[in-house]
């Protein structure tokens, strides 16, 4: 048995249950109901409290009445309250039934879906479809590495000849230099003159008086 079915009873025979929406719906439309009975019981209330107090003293019999009134009311508050409280309670579980509902409702579409998307799909194909993504991936990785390395157009060179090939080239450099520095040691030196150089001019009188101070000065000084 469904919950609305236990909430709402099952409608008769063959009878359909109302639709969750329907039910929310109808329990909000009682509940206002039941609010604004409240707020009228309310009023009879406070009014009949008036009644007993204005005729305390002066019609003891109305004010007696005017408190039984009043005590009718305050029942029938309090039971509405009661009810009021169930009502929400019911409406609170139907609600959260409701959503519920849809939430599973959602869920099986999807799995619906899920279950159409894969009809048409076999694990061992896809195994084969990945191995060979995998494959390819693989080849085309090869082919990127040897296109990068750098190609002789089919000349193969020896390493060891190049390098000693190398060492002859400075060698024969070395040896250049050394016959270089030797030739420049056999390289005649330039010819004296033979014109005679220009003779000293002679001292101004002023330089021949100071020498001969000079050398007076050290014949006395011996």
């Amino acid at each position: 048995m469904s919950l609305l079915t236990k909430i709402f009873g099952a409608g008769g025979k063959g009878g359909k249950g109302p639709s969750p929406q329907e039910a929310i719906q109808k329990l909000r439309e009682t509940e206002e109901m039941l609010t604004k009975k409240q707020e009228f019981l309310e009023k009879k209330i406070e009014q009949e409290l008036q009644i007993a107090k204005k005729n305390g003293t002066k019609n003891k019999r109305a004010a007696l009445q005017a408190l039984k009134r009043k005590k009718r009311y305050e029942k029938q508050l309090a039971q509405i309250d009661g009810t009021l409280s169930t009502i929400e309670f019911q409406r609170e579980a139907l609600e959260n039934a409701n959503t519920n509902t849809e939430v599973l409702k959602n869920m099986g579409f999807a799995a619906k879906a899920i279950k159409s998307a894969h009809e048409n799909m076999d694990i061992d194909k896809v195994d084969d479809l990945m191995q060979n993504i995998t494959e390819q991936q693989e080849l085309a990785q090869e082919i990127s590495d040897t296109i990068s390395k750098p190609v002789g157009f089919g000349e193969e060179f020896d390493e060891d000849e190049l390098l000693a090939e190398l060492d002859e080239l400075e060698q024969e450099q070395l040896d250049n230099n050394l016959l270089e520095i030797g030739g420049a040691e056999n390289v005649p030196l330039p010819n004296v003159p033979s014109t005679s150089l220009p003779s000293r001019p002679a001292k101004k009188e002023e330089d021949k008086d100071e020498l001969e101070d000079l050398q007076r000065w050290a014949m006395e000084a011996m």
